[in-house]
């Protein structure tokens, strides 16, 4: 990575530079060393050299989790994505399964400390020194996000505190009694945790939490569930960060624009395609991230489609570039991940991702809960809300009246809302689950 110098950011041809050096280095490790793209490369044509990065996009194939399941599943347990003999590799981790069969992924010591090295661009971007004690609240299991948030706290300087085993009360109890200054989990843990101080008579105006950094779903970049966040949680500053197993961290607040993310380049380098015909998306339009791991030798991806919808708000050019509010010159997404290129339902000629979803019922106010359900009726697809009023709510009937009007405006279509008793649905740790397909 390059670190900024003098309070100044690489500048966008510094990074493309840096990352066209790091790609060659990384393709010359591979062939023939890591049999996956050997044989992807070998099928499609490509050799294992690039003059530039427009070559390699253009000319280099995808990599798909589809095929990195099907390569693990015709050798178990690792597949063939591997560069390096087993012996090299110290850790094993695998994705949440929320999207298909576990992948088990593999990192050596080197490809490690390149990822851990990227969370502490994270944490110094919130704001993190060694003065802050960092509380965890994650379980101790084979979740990638948490090890690395973990060790590049301590790597700082910082007190790392872990939650793991812990129930959420004890977890409230630890983080008040070891004055804890920054909370990690995802965005529905830390309504949660609110959630059960509220019930148990905890009063979080004795935190000293001033930072709440979250990832694992979208939501961190939500206008309406940032605002919800920050008055349960009396002014902490919600910060949110987006990484994935297959990659490792990629991306973080901007400082300067919340709601902004920034690109960790030139270690990662950064596609924004239309999902339907794989060509770059157009300009000012979404698309899907894709991504190549230019530091994680031992178990790379390359090109990788992540699936995730992105709104990029400048594509940076080494030629025509204005830095950001905050300096940085990198690939900046607005609104952070909109959602998943699967997870987009089609209503009645309506698209509806699930994170335009939650900003209506976020931006509502009185809701502590909800899930949707996704059903087919008479060959047409059906979309189902239901909500928990927050306690003590004293107008629960306008609150589903306010729903289903704002869902009225914003999609022009009739969503039917259900009011529910308080503690019917379920709450959750890690992601979210609140799509429910029949």
């Amino acid at each position: 990575m390059i670190p900024p110098a003098d309070d100044s950011f690489p500048a966008r041809a510094e990074i493309a530079a840096s990352q066209l050096a790091q790609l060659c280095r990384l393709l010359g490790a591979l062939v023939p060393a890591n049999p996956f793209y050997t044989r992807k490369f070998s099928q499609a044509g490509a050799g294992a050299t690039v003059a530039s990065l427009d070559e390699f996009a253009g000319r280099f194939p995808f990599t798909t989790k589809p095929e990195l399941a099907d390569d693990q599943r015709a050798l178990p347990p690792y597949g063939t994505n591997l560069t390096f003999p087993l012996e090299r590799y110290t850790r094993f981790h695998q994705t949440s399964g929320t999207t298909g069969a576990p992948l088990r992924w593999l990192d050596t010591p080197e490809s490690w400390d390149w990822m851990v090295g990227n969370w502490t661009e994270i944490l110094r971007a919130a704001g993190a020194t060694g003065a802050d004690r960092v509380f965890f609240a994650f379980s101790f299991g084979p979740f990638i996000g948490f090890w690395l948030a973990y060790e590049a706290a301590q790597r700082i300087g910082c007190l790392s505190i872990p939650g793991g085993g812990l129930s959420s009360t004890a977890r409230l109890r630890v983080m008040l009694d070891s004055g804890a200054t920054i909370l990690c989990c995802t965005p529905s843990y830390a309504a949660r945790l609110a959630e059960v101080a509220a019930e148990e008579k905890i009063d979080l105006r004795s935190s000293r939490v001033k930072t709440i950094i979250v990832a694992g779903e979208p939501g961190g970049s939500i206008p309406a569930l940032r605002a919800q966040l920050q008055k349960l949680w009396h002014g902490a500053r919600v910060f949110d960060h987006h990484g994935m197993t297959e990659t490792g961290p990629v991306t973080y607040e901007c400082p300067a624009r919340p709601g902004i993310l920034h690109v960790l380049e030139p270690d990662y380098f950064a596609e924004v395609i239309d999902p339907a015909s794989g060509e770059p998306a157009r300009p000012g339009s979404r698309g899907e991230l894709v991504l190549t791991t230019l530091g994680r030798v031992g178990s790379p991806v390359l090109r990788y489609r992540t699936g995730d919808v992105v709104q990029p708000i400048h594509r940076p050019s080494p030629i025509h570039h204005q830095p950001c509010a905050c300096g940085r010159h990198t690939l900046a997404l607005e609104g952070g991940i909109l959602g998943r290129v699967d997870d987009m339902i089609i209503v009645r000629g309506v698209n509806i991702f699930p994170g335009a979803v939650e900003d209506i019922i976020r931006a509502c106010g009185d809701v502590a809960e909800y899930q949707i359900t996704v059903s087919t009726e008479h060959s047409l697809t059906q979309l189902r809300i239901d909500i928990e009023p927050v306690p003590g709510c004293v107008d629960p009937s306008g609150v589903v009246k306010r729903l289903e009007q704002g869902f009225q405006d914003a999609f022009a279509l009739r969503v039917p809302v259900r009011r529910l008793a308080t503690g019917t649905l379920p709450r959750f740790e890690m992601k979210a689950k609140r799509w429910i397909k029949l």
